[in-house]
């Protein structure tokens, strides 16, 4: 019996301390969600908007300039573009015939009308953030480390396209990869028993390079977030602060 009683005393005793603890760790989970809640309370929308925009401004200067530059793409694995389903087979068919090197060019042409075309089409990037209303700021400022690269990619991307997919059908002919391309397609079209192919290489391209793009912001997004020596500016220092 005293066993029993024993027992459930220390049972009890448990339960009060667990009940404490839990108490504890909600009360400290309270006091930070009021605490960030007041934080954000003593700057307004607009200017956690305007911090917002400078981040994803600085992520075109520090990062998308990057993809300019000649390999940009290219030897970059993250935004390296490589070939759509339909063309694989045209890759692998070239290669089984000892036409290796004609396939490799074939890619390399594709990541250098993306690096000439990002090259002519920054200022389109730039006016996309500067023009774009944030309706929830606080929330993309506590959100997650790149959500305000996702809020531009969501907000901007049709846009986007229809002003980058002339640049990029300009630049696919400046770098000579229209005529690579032309002379791939003839030479795997001409083959036996093959299925003829004919690809939207603009498409596929802008696509691709709008992905390059915003995956390249979003480093430096993350870099603000997580670094504060990449908070180059007071706006950036002060809001960015509000989510540590």
């Amino acid at each position: 019996m005293k066993k029993i009683a024993f027992t459930l005393l220390l049972l009890t005793v448990i339960s009060i301390g667990v009940n404490a603890q839990l108490k504890n760790v909600l009360s400290k989970a309270k006091e930070k969600v009021t605490a960030a809640t007041t934080k954000t309370g003593s700057f307004s929308n607009a200017d956690i908007g305007s911090a917002l925009k400078e981040a994803l401004n600085k992520g075109v200067t520090e990062q998308v300039t990057k993809l300019t530059a000649t390999d940009g793409f290219y030897k970059n694995e993250a935004v390296k573009i490589l070939l759509p389903a339909e063309l694989q087979k045209v890759d692998t068919k070239l290669r089984q015939i000892g036409l290796g090197s004609m396939a490799d060019e074939g890619i390399k042409v594709l990541n250098r009308a993306a690096e000439d075309a990002v090259k002519e089409a920054t200022p389109i990037f730039v006016n996309a953030i500067t023009s774009m209303t944030i309706t929830d700021a606080k929330g993309i400022l506590m959100g997650a480390d790149n959500s305000a690269t996702a809020y531009l990619e969501k907000t901007t991307t049709t846009p986007l396209y229809g002003k980058f997919s002339p640049v990029v059908k300009t630049s696919l002919s400046n770098v000579g990869a229209d005529a690579v391309w032309e002379k791939i397609i003839k030479k795997y079209n001409g083959l036996p028993l093959v299925t003829k192919v004919n690809p939207d290489l603009t498409d596929y391209v802008t696509d691709k390079a709008l992905e390059g793009v915003f995956k390249m912001i979003t480093v430096e997004e993350k870099k603000i977030r997580t670094d504060l020596s990449s908070r180059t500016s007071d706006l950036l220092k002060k809001v960015f602060a509000l989510q540590d």
